[in-house]
């Protein structure tokens, strides 16, 4: 995940300000997964689950990140397609829903484990994780639909 957002930075990179933010953003919330996860190049002990303070600070970021991709980005995004291209407009709809889906995981996981006391039982941790992991990486390559459509096809806009 952390390659492909390195590869739409470059390629979209400095086009729009509001989608630099953004890429920023998943940056930062990639990296926060990847240590939660243990994933390299973070190494954690596999025996132990993260900390209750890494968990919540985590799910600050996601939340916050999917607060600006639907009230900020995705809004930006859909009014330029609306008016440049019917074609843009209607890969707008069809990603939406997907979208949608993801921030559904995204904020049950949130819901889940944010408030959850640390003393509580963790049993479902990991397989949730990977789940929303799941859900994150669709959800980066429906954006990254999207920010495509945005670059390629209304520059001028952008």
């Amino acid at each position: 995940m952390l390659t492909e957002l390195q590869k739409a930075q470059q390629k979209y990179g400095g086009a729009n300000k509001l989608i630099d933010s953004w890429l920023e953003e998943r940056r930062d919330l990639l990296v926060r997964y990847c240590k939660l996860a243990g994933l390299p190049p973070f190494e954690a002990d596999k025996s132990q689950l993260p900390s209750h303070e890494e968990v919540i600070q985590f799910c600050q970021v996601l939340v916050d990140y999917l607060s600006a991709g639907h009230f900020e980005v995705f809004d930006n995004i859909v009014s330029q397609c609306k008016v440049n291209g019917g074609e843009s407009l209607e890969l707008a709809k069809t990603l939406w829903p997907k979208i949608n889906e993801t921030t559904d995981i995204a904020l049950k996981f949130d819901a889940t484990y944010a408030e959850l006391d640390e003393n509580a039982d963790w049993g479902d941790f990991d397989k949730d994780l990977s789940d929303l992991g799941q859900a994150l990486e669709d959800r980066f390559d429906f954006e990254d639909q999207l920010i495509h459509t945005l670059f390629t096809k209304h520059s001028e806009v952008a």
